[in-house]
């Protein structure tokens, strides 16, 4: 078909002519909406990159006089990434003469391996390269993998409560005791209930 007259035919049906194969001998075009062409055409590529694992990698940095506070954090810190199924790569650097004593930076590095054994593996032995130690974490698959001691026990990730304390007893619930209203002193046979004359002596 001529090329007017593929113009004229998509005019006649209200579509428009979209050339779906340049380079094939002849070209070939379609009779399609080319707004639709264009939203299916969006949908089929944003479902292929749901299939694709695009393996990501985090840092994270030691040096050997870390604080034993500092390194929990990082330990935290690197839980949290290999329980998202990152990567991590592990580099401690050492700085002016601590290359004199660099079996202190293997021996941090090694506690760092040893705290997160249970989430991850290292894919190689801790190197020396140049003025640093490195090594790169991969997650534990799923069914071997523990759980993230940050989240709760529950399915819906939040912390748990802090449990109550057994020892702690709830107030029982006080007895009100109804007591009985004071009663107002009989009357004197006299008459008056305070007379004020009785007391007084008459000469």
């Amino acid at each position: 078909m001529g090329l007017g007259e593929a113009l004229s035919l998509a005019r006649a049906k209200g579509v428009d002519l979209v050339e779906v194969a340049p380079n094939a001998v002849p070209p070939v075009c379609r009779l399609v909406d080319y707004g639709k062409f264009r939203y299916e055409l969006a949908k089929r590529e944003k479902e292929s990159k749901k299939h694709q694992h695009a393996t990501r990698v985090k840092e994270v940095q030691l040096s050997a006089k870390i604080d034993p506070h500092d390194l929990a954090v990082k330990v935290e810190h690197a839980v949290d990434f290999l329980c998202e199924d990152m990567k991590i790569k592990v580099t401690l650097r050492f700085r002016g003469r601590e290359m004199a004593h660099t079996e202190y930076g293997f021996q941090v590095v090694q506690k760092f391996l040893l705290e997160i054994a249970p989430y991850g593996h290292p894919d190689f032995e801790p190197k020396l390269i140049g003025r640093g130690i490195n090594v790169m974490l991969s997650p534990l698959p799923r069914n071997k993998r523990a759980r993230n001691p940050r989240l709760a026990e529950g399915a819906d990730g939040q912390p748990a409560p802090a449990p109550a304390d057994q020892d702690q007893q709830p107030n029982p619930p006080q007895q009100v005791v109804n007591a009985p209203l004071p009663q107002s002193p009989a009357p004197k046979p006299d008459g008056f209930l305070n007379d004020p004359f009785a007391q007084l002596e008459v000469k």
